[in-house]
């Protein structure tokens, strides 16, 4: 029997995205962004605050970066999600990480993230229910390490982790139990 817990974000997993973009002085403004999803084959939506530095730089610069991150870099994923730009100006240079320009557009790119989606802002959405930012991906890339022998990024490779909105945690994402379009095939033939 199922307990009645009232109202909670009841979705796991939730990724752990980093979303990055240069402010007008050229400076790196980086977050911690859980809720965010692919919402089309070459758009990813962020539902994060208006009112963000991070949020601010990508609104003038109309293009940013989102990264994947992974057990190995947990503690500045936690720290870029608990910091503020807006109160800490140095926020990015206290991780002690390093950012390049993407080749493809005015972003940085987080060097220590494994896999990085490269994007122009396609639109916001404002209602009285959310804000979202809406990216068109132009290009991903990812490490070396995270492919597999097709070239194609391998997740059980990316050691990605995941933030839980029951109990505020972060899990590591473990190995493929399925196969996509395959593991409920046999109930197609009923």
């Amino acid at each position: 029997m199922k307990k009645n817990l009232g109202i909670i974000q009841a979705v796991f997993p939730m990724p752990v995205l980093i979303v990055a973009a240069y402010d007008e002085h050229g400076t790196v403004q980086a977050m911690n962004a859980a809720w965010g999803q692919i919402c089309n084959s070459d758009r990813i939506a962020l539902f994060i605050d208006e009112e963000h530095a991070t949020t601010q730089a990508l609104l003038k610069t109309k293009c940013f970066t989102v990264s994947l991150a992974d057990k190995a870099h947990m503690d500045v994923a936690d720290f870029l999600g608990i910091a503020s730009g807006n109160k800490m100006p140095d926020k990015f240079a206290r991780t002690g990480y390093h950012a390049v320009k993407s080749a493809a557009m005015n972003a940085p790119v987080i060097d220590e993230f494994p896999v990085v989606m490269e994007c122009e802002l396609a639109e916001v959405v404002s209602t009285d229910s959310f804000y979202c930012i809406v990216g068109r991906i132009v290009n991903t890339a990812a490490e070396e390490r995270a492919l597999d022998e097709a070239g194609k990024v391998d997740p059980s490779k990316l050691d990605i982790i995941a933030f839980d909105q029951f109990r505020h945690g972060y899990y590591a994402m473990g190995g493929q139990v399925g196969k996509a379009w395959n593991a409920g095939a046999a109930l197609m033939k009923k």
